[in-house]
């Protein structure tokens, strides 16, 4: 998929970002790959993002957002 260097920026951005979701309790524990946490990190770095904490915190952002509006559907 990536070169090393690569795996690295987007598996570390995850980390955060799923670490954080846990300890919030927004993502469970049992959870190993969360894919569209996953899948939004990897479509910014595709985009060119490659800061790590940036990566985590839209991925973060954007959970939290579509968390927010299933909770709003009935």
């Amino acid at each position: 998929m990536f070169d090393p260097i690569s795996n690295y920026v987007v598996g570390d951005a995850y980390h955060i970002a799923a670490n954080y979701l846990k300890m919030t309790g927004q993502l469970s524990g049992d959870v190993d790959i969360h894919q569209p946490l996953l899948d939004s990190i990897v479509d910014d770095f595709r985009s060119g993002k490659t800061n790590r904490l940036i990566l985590a915190n839209r991925a973060i952002t954007r959970f939290e957002k579509i968390n927010d509006v299933l909770e709003l559907v009935p």
